[in-house]
């Protein structure tokens, strides 16, 4: 009977052993799996040292850049933030206007259709912890309400275990997405300047705030080694107003900017607009069109709005690397469009040319071969999502409708392939070579990227075949949508 009893104890004994270990084998194959840090920059344009803007300030992404490869041709989908944070962060092609995240809640709330899980939820789902903090979505916080911070309306559901925006003195995240220094928030439009800079640390604009919450997290994520984190940090500048501390101001001092290339508003039917969003702002009654020195100081003040963000993006950084992170996380560096700095006479984005579109992208992970390396391939923010799966070997959804870049990632020299956008009614296709830009009233624009004129003439009746050939192409890449 003793025995017996002995025998069944050992046999507990070493049932429970087993179980512990293949549990303790469990939990170490979830905490090896990469971590993943998201960094978002709004109105980023490739406006970097590292792609090429020798008179820019911005060793932290330069050095990032270093670290790992730079896609000098990532184009977004929308030259908006809203619609564009919603192809990053769905892996789909979507609505057009700053309210497609909340009308895809809005989709999932009524359920009664199969909505295919965001990026954040697959990757909680394979085991994941999912945090963002700052603008992320297109609310900084992913909120709804009059002033961003309703609880009851969130953007993405199911998405981040939890979504922060610290507001410091901004009051709420309506005001810090606007904010210029020490709380001031946007009331009236016509009264906040359209750019400014004042005395004063990091801390004086909302984003000091942002950065300083996104290594707090940083800090206890990276003491969790049961579970691999998914962090997303939302940088706000250099959106507009542009306002930045003067220490940063006071790096362009002296410093010549180059000429404005093709200055002028196009000719014929285009995606030209007004530059509504910048001139909704007080500016002394200047036209930088029509102002030299005011399109200089415009500039300038840009500039200092990207090396403000430039820094909290070298503090996030070094928070990793001081936490041993850095050796098992995944990051990836993204602008959410560009902008245009006077190009066809625009100032802002919402244009399907080059310049609303184009934005910087740089990806770096531990052990990758090709470190410190440029390239020329054609790829599109749809493709993160894939690429991410791919790199942390979390199954790629079948829904998502970008490419994996880890084949362009090992190596560099591979050509990409064509970048869809839209923007109300209309939509654009690049290539290599061209660009063609098609109105729902069927209209076309085709630009020439291999000649000087590039997006400055519309050679569309020059090229018949290849409109229709392009034509088609975009249109079987949107019904995918």
């Amino acid at each position: 009977m003793k025995k017996g009893i002995l025998l069944l104890l050992i046999a507990l004994a070493f049932g429970s052993f087993i179980s512990c270990k293949e549990n303790k084998k469990e939990m170490t194959e979830t905490a090896q799996k990469p971590n993943v840090l998201l960094i978002c920059v709004d109105d980023l344009r490739p406006e970097l040292k590292s792609f090429g803007a020798s008179y820019i300030s911005s060793s932290n992404i330069d050095q990032l850049a270093q670290n790992g490869v730079s896609f000098q041709k990532h184009f977004v989908n929308a030259p908006s933030c809203g619609p564009s944070r919603y192809t990053l962060l769905t892996g789909k092609y979507g609505p057009a206007g700053n309210n497609a995240l909340f009308l895809r809640a809005n989709e999932l709330a009524k359920g009664t259709e199969k909505i295919d899980p965001s990026m954040p939820e697959w990757f909680k789902a394979y085991g994941y912890t999912t945090v963002s903090v700052g603008k992320v979505s297109h609310h900084p916080g992913g909120r709804g309400g009059e002033n961003w911070n309703d609880s009851s309306i969130v953007e993405m559901p199911n998405a981040w275990d939890k979504h922060l925006m610290p507001v410091s003195e901004w009051e709420h995240p309506r005001g810090a997405m606007h904010g210029l220094a020490n709380g001031e928030t946007r009331i009236k439009s016509s009264e906040m300047d359209v750019y400014q800079t004042t005395e004063g640390d990091d801390t004086i604009y909302p984003d000091g705030a942002i950065a300083n919450e996104a290594v707090a997290q940083l800090g206890a994520l990276s003491m969790n080694d049961k579970k691999p984190f998914f962090l997303a940090v939302g940088i706000i500048r250099p959106h507009l107003p542009f306002g930045a501390p003067k220490s940063y101001f006071d790096q362009y001092e002296g410093v010549e900017l180059p000429p404005i290339p093709h200055p002028q508003k196009p000719e014929g039917r285009t995606t030209w607009h007004g530059s509504g969003e910048f001139k909704q702002y007080n500016r002394w009654g200047n036209d930088p069109n029509e102002d030299k020195s005011f399109a200089e100081e415009v500039r300038r003040h840009y500039a200092a709005a990207i090396s403000y963000a430039d820094a909290q993006v070298g503090k996030i950084l070094a928070e990793l690397a001081r936490t041993g992170a850095d050796k098992n996380t995944i990051v990836v560096l993204w602008g959410d469009h560009g902008w245009h700095l006077g190009e066809h006479a625009i100032w802002g984005k919402h244009s399907l040319f080059e310049e609303s579109l184009h934005s910087p992208m740089i990806i770096s992970y531990p052990g990758m071969d090709q470190k410190d390396t440029k390239t020329d391939a054609m790829v599109e923010t749809l493709d993160i999502f894939p690429t991410l799966c791919d790199l942390t070997g979390v199954e790629i959804p079948k829904f998502a409708q970008g490419e994996s870049l880890k084949n362009i990632l090992n190596n560099p020299t591979k050509k990409g392939h064509p970048a869809i956008a839209y923007y109300k009614d209309v939509s654009t296709i690049r290539t290599a070579t061209h660009r063609l830009t098609l109105h729902k009233d069927g209209f076309v624009e085709l630009y020439d990227h291999t000649t000087k004129d590039r997006e400055t003439k519309n050679v569309a009746d020059k090229h018949p075949e290849l409109v229709e050939k392009l034509k088609q192409e975009l249109q079987n890449k949107l019904q995918q949508g």
